[in-house]
């Protein structure tokens, strides 16, 4: 017997579909992630990964389907959650410093017309510390690497404060010192009580990165708790017969089998 108000999933899509012109992206998708999981959403390029995180933000129009964060529609509660795009997807020649973007996401907490406060900026001051990014506070953002970028659009994302992560390849083209930087960022907001979903590529990370997985092959060929859903089947079901990721599959469900993940 359920005492007191049901907790809500962070997530919940029922009979999602996207077409882009008249080719299906994603296709009849359901889904629910509870609160204060890690998750890895995978799939081959072009199964429709970051369609789906575009979609659950209203970037891009659904065919069909319904949306639920929290229990409620997305602009309902959009002040709760963060997103992190592509890098690619960003002009990084715009002249504004790595200080001023990170303050950015401050803005939507701000309301119409207010200037940050001392305390906005000295938040920003501490999101840019905990991404190790203060010493290039006032630099240019395309002075910087690829790395460093990554870690500023997260450290933006933090300054949201929100309770739902959504990151659109956040390893893409980084330095492992960045990737290991970012992942145990991830274990602290989780450990906080907040939900990341991750779209992700490395197959031999998922076990060790993630305790919730998405498999996506326009269709939603797996999701739940990595260690019941992220098998051989369920990789080949996802990405096909190709014989280097079966081998992968393989190894993966070998080292789980034998106590080594």
């Amino acid at each position: 017997m359920m005492t007191g108000r049901e907790k809500k999933p962070a997530l919940k899509v029922e009979q999602l579909s996207v077409n882009y012109d008249k080719t299906p992206v994603l296709w009849d998708v359901h889904c629910e992630i509870p609160e204060g999981k890690l998750v890895g959403i995978v799939g081959p390029n072009g199964a429709g990964k970051s369609t789906f995180l575009k979609t659950l933000l209203g970037m891009t129009r659904p065919l069909s389907g319904r949306i639920e964060f929290f229990g409620h529609p997305y602009k309902k509660v959009r002040h709760r959650i963060a997103y992190v795009p592509q890098r690619s997807s960003v002009d990084w020649d715009f002249p504004v410093t790595a200080y001023e973007v990170v303050l950015m996401g401050r803005y939507g907490k701000l309301g119409f017309l207010k200037w940050p406060k001392a305390a906005d900026r000295q938040a920003a001051e501490r999101a840019l510390e905990m991404v190790g990014m203060l010493p290039f506070a006032e630099r240019q953002i395309s002075q910087l690497s690829g790395g460093q970028q990554q870690r500023l659009f997260i450290a933006r994302a933090l300054l949201q404060d929100a309770d739902l992560y959504l990151m659109d390849e956040p390893f893409a083209g980084v330095d492992m010192a960045t990737e290991k930087a970012i992942i145990s960022l991830m274990d602290k907001l989780k450990v906080q009580g907040k939900t990341l979903l991750v779209v992700h590529h490395d197959l031999s990370t998922v076990d060790s990165y993630f305790d919730w997985v998405v498999m996506l092959n326009t269709c939603l060929i797996a999701n739940g708790p990595v260690s019941e859903v992220f098998n051989s089947d369920s990789i080949m079901r996802t990405y096909g017969r190709s014989s280097a990721l079966l081998d992968e599959a393989a190894k993966l469900t070998q080292n789980k089998t034998s106590g080594l993940q």
